[in-house]
C-alpha cells in the first residue's frame, strides 16, 4: 500500500509540475505578445520602412500558425495598409524618407501593384525621398520601385523582366492514359478554364484572347515605367536581354546600371549607410543601421478614420466557394452572412462591394449577389469597386452595383460558366473492374462514376449550363443596360482589361476603393469628407492569432535592424522559386477544378498575370509529387 501511495504522489507531482510549466509558458507567451504589439508611441524621426514581404493582396488569408512558425508559408501584405501608410507619410514631419524593402516581395496583380506605385509617386512628389532596395527585382517590384528617387540592387543580384503570361499544364494526355473520362459542359468559346481537361494545348480562341490581354498588361506596364523613369532603356533591355547581359560579361547588375534601370549598386550595409545620411544613424553604431520607423507602429499611429457616417465595405476576395471560408477566400455562406449581419447591426448609409476574385462557384456568386440586393431593398446605394480581379463569378457579383468602378488594368469579364464531371469506367476496365445494373428510369444511377454518363444526362447537364449562361447574360444585360445579344458578343468567356471593359460598357468609371466610397457617400447624399468605411469582415480567431504571435516571436525580425535582415535572392533563386510556386499553383488549380462540386464561373487566364503563389496545401501536394518522382 505504501508503494501505491508513493507512486500516486509521484504522479500528482508530475501533473502539478506540468500544469505549472504550461501556465508559465502561457504567461510568458502573453507577455511576449503584449510587449511586441504595435506601439504608436514609438514613432520617432527616421525612415519609414515599408517591407513588402510576400504577396500583395486585397485580403490576407489567416495562415496556419504552425506552418508560419516553420517559415513554410509565404506572407501576404494587405494592400490598403500599404496605401494608408504611404499616404500618411507624405505630410508627417517625422518621416524623413521612405524605404521600400523589396527583397522578399513575391508580387501582386497589376492593379494592386499600380496602386502602390502611384502612392509611392505621391510621396516622392511631396518632396520626401524614396529609396528602394532589392537583390533582384521582378516585373511587379520594379514597377513600384520605378517611382522611387533611388533604386538600389545588390552587386551579385540584378533584374530581368519576364512579362505576363507563360505556360500552363494540360492534362488531356494524362487523363487518357489513366482512362478517366472528363465530361465537360460549358458555354463560351473563350471559356478556357476547361481546356486543360479536354485538350493537350491552347485553343486558337484562348490564344487570341490571352495574347490581347497579356499584350495590354505589358503595354500599360511599359507606359508606367516610361512615365516614372523616362531615361531608363527598358524597352531595349526587354527586346534583347541576352545581348545586353552578355555585353556586360554576365554582370546583370552592371547591365541594369548601364541601361538606367537602377541607380546604385550596393549591399544592404551600403544602402543602410545611404539612408542614414538622410534619416540619421542609429546609436548602436552597427554599420548599415539607421533610424527606422516600423510599419506596424506607423499603422498603429495612423489608424483608419472612424468618425462620421458609416459606409459598409464588404470584400469578396479570392476564390468564390460554396459554404463557409476564412479570410482570403469568398465563402458564399460567410460573405452573405457578413452582409446581412452588417445591415442588421450597423447604421450603414451605403454599401461598397470590393471585388478581387477570379470567380468560382456560380451558386455561391449568386448567393452573395442576393445578399447585396438586400442592401438595395433597404434603400442603400450600392457601389462596386473592382480590385485587381473581378472576373467570371467576380463579375457575377459585380452586377449588383448601381455603379462599377475599376482600374485601367483590372482583369474582368470572363462571362461564361462550365461544369466538369470525371468518371472512371475506362480506368476500372484497365484493372479488370466493370459495372452493371438495372435502370428503372433514364436517370437511375446517373451520373455514374463507375459506368459513365448516358446521352440523357449529358443533354440535361449541358442544357443546365446553357440556362445558367443565359441567366448570367440576363443579369449583365439588365445591370449594364445592354441587350442580351450584345452581352453574348462580349461574353463567351472572354477576359478583358479594365480599359477595354470600360469601352464595352462593363464598368462605369475608373478609380480605386476611396473613389468608390466617396461615390457611395454622394449617392447617400452625404459629404464624402465626413464618412468612414466599416469593413464587414470575419475576424480571425483570437486563439489562433494569439498562438501565431507566440510562435512568431522566436523568428520575428526587428524592423529597426536593417543590416540584420535576411538577404534576398538573386535572379536564379527567384526564377526557381517562382517556377516551383507556379507548378504548385497549377496542381492546386487542377485539384480544385476537378473536385468542384458545383457549376463554375472561373477565370483560368488570370493565373498568368498575377504573382506565382500557392496555398500551403498546394505546396504540400507539389512536395509529395516531387518526392514520388524522385524515387
Amino acid at each position: 500500500m505504501k508503494l501505491v501511495r508513493g507512486a500516486w504522489k509521484i504522479l500528482v507531482g508530475i501533473k502539478d509540475f506540468l500544469v505549472l510549466v504550461l501556465l508559465l509558458l502561457f504567461f510568458a507567451g502573453l507577455f511576449a505578445v503584449l510587449s511586441h504589439k504595435p506601439n504608436a508611441a514609438a514613432i520617432r524621426d527616421g525612415a519609414l520602412v515599408v517591407a513588402l514581404d510576400g504577396t500583395l493582396v486585397e485580403q490576407p488569408e489567416q495562415p496556419d500558425p504552425w506552418q508560419s512558425a516553420g517559415g513554410s508559408v509565404a506572407g501576404q501584405v494587405r494592400l490598403r495598409d500599404v496605401l494608408r501608410a504611404l499616404d500618411a507619410a507624405r505630410t508627417d514631419g517625422r518621416v524623413k524618407a521612405v524605404v521600400l524593402d523589396m527583397d522578399r516581395f513575391l508580387g501582386g496583380y497589376p492593379a494592386a501593384v499600380t496602386d502602390v506605385a502611384q502612392a509611392v509617386a505621391r510621396v516622392r512628389a511631396s518632396g520626401k525621398p524614396v529609396l528602394a532596395y532589392a537583390t533582384g527585382y521582378t516585373d511587379s517590384s520594379y514597377l513600384i520601385a520605378s517611382a522611387a528617387n533611388e533604386i538600389w540592387t545588390h552587386p551579385m543580384g540584378g533584374t530581368m523582366f519576364m512579362g505576363p503570361g507563360g505556360r500552363q499544364l494540360y492534362y488531356k494526355g494524362l487523363i487518357d492514359k489513366l482512362g478517366v473520362t472528363a465530361h465537360v459542359y460549358k458555354v463560351g468559346k473563350y471559356k478556357s478554364a476547361v481546356e486543360p481537361y479536354i485538350r493537350a494545348d491552347m485553343s486558337p480562341e484562348a490564344r487570341e484572347a490571352s495574347q490581347a490581354l497579356y499584350g495590354s498588361i505589358l503595354d500599360q506596364w511599359r507606359q508606367s515605367i516610361a512615365r516614372a523613369r523616362p531615361k531608363a532603356r527598358v524597352a531595349e533591355f526587354i527586346a534583347k536581354p541576352d545581348d545586353v547581359i552578355a555585353g556586360a560579361k554576365g554582370d546583370i547588375a552592371q547591365a541594369n546600371l548601364a541601361y538606367g534601370i537602377i541607380d546604385r549598386i550596393g549591399d544592404r550595409i551600403a544602402f543602410g549607410k545611404r539612408v542614414a545620411e538622410i534619416a540619421g544613424a542609429r546609436n548602436d553604431k552597427v554599420a548599415g543601421n539607421f533610424n527606422a520607423i516600423r510599419l506596424r507602429d506607423w499603422l498603429a499611429a495612423n489608424p483608419a478614420p472612424s468618425r462620421g457616417d458609416a459606409i459598409g465595405v464588404v470584400t469578396v476576395a479570392g476564390e468564390i466557394v460554396d459554404g463557409k471560408a476564412g479570410p482570403g477566400t469568398a465563402g458564399g455562406d460567410t460573405i452573405s452572412r457578413l452582409i446581412l449581419k452588417g445591415l442588421a447591426d450597423r447604421k450603414l448609409k451605403a454599401l461598397v462591394v470590393r471585388v478581387d476574385s477570379p470567380g468560382g462557384s456560380a451558386l455561391a456568386s449568386e448567393q452573395i449577389r442576393q445578399a447585396v440586393l438586400q442592401a438595395k431593398a433597404k434603400g442603400l446605394p450600392v457601389v462596386v469597386s473592382m480590385g485587381s480581379l473581378a472576373a467570371s463569378g467576380g463579375y457575377w457579383v459585380s452586377t449588383s452595383g448601381d455603379t462599377i468602378f475599376a482600374e485601367p488594368n483590372t482583369i474582368t469579364g470572363s462571362i461564361g460558366i462550365f461544369g466538369i464531371l470525371p468518371t472512371f469506367e475506362n480506368s476500372l476496365a484497365k484493372i479488370g473492374v466493370t459495372s452493371d445494373g438495372v435502370q428503372t428510369t433514364p436517370l437511375t444511377g446517373q451520373p455514374s462514376i463507375y459506368g459513365g454518363t448516358n446521352p440523357q444526362v449529358d443533354r440535361i447537364l449541358q442544357s443546365a449550363i446553357e440556362a445558367g449562361y443565359g441567366r448570367f447574360i440576363a443579369l449583365v444585360a439588365n445591370a449594364r443596360k445592354l441587350t442580351p445579344q450584345r452581352v453574348d458578343e462580349i461574353g463567351q468567356g472572354r477576359v478583358w482589361i479594365g480599359g477595354v471593359a470600360h469601352q464595352l460598357g462593363l464598368v462605369d468609371r475608373f478609380g480605386g476603393l476611396p473613389d468608390a466610397i466617396a461615390e457611395a457617400a454622394r449617392r447617400a447624399k452625404l459629404d464624402p469628407a465626413k464618412v468612414h468605411p466599416v469593413y464587414l469582415e470575419k475576424q480571425p480567431s483570437g486563439w489562433m492569432t494569439f498562438l501565431a504571435a507566440i510562435l512568431r516571436q522566436g523568428s520575428d525580425d526587428d524592423d529597426d535592424d536593417w543590416a540584420d535582415q535576411p538577404a534576398g535572392e538573386d535572379a536564379y533563386a527567384r526564377i526557381a522559386g517562382e517556377q516551383r510556386a507556379m507548378l504548385a499553383q497549377a496542381l492546386g488549380d487542377a485539384r480544385r477544378l476537378a473536385s468542384g462540386g458545383s457549376v463554375q464561373a472561373r477565370c483560368l487566364e488570370c493565373a498568368g498575370i498575377g504573382p506565382a503563389s500557392a496555398r500551403a496545401e498546394d505546396t504540400s501536394l507539389l512536395a509529395l509529387l516531387l518526392a514520388r518522382l524522385g524515387r
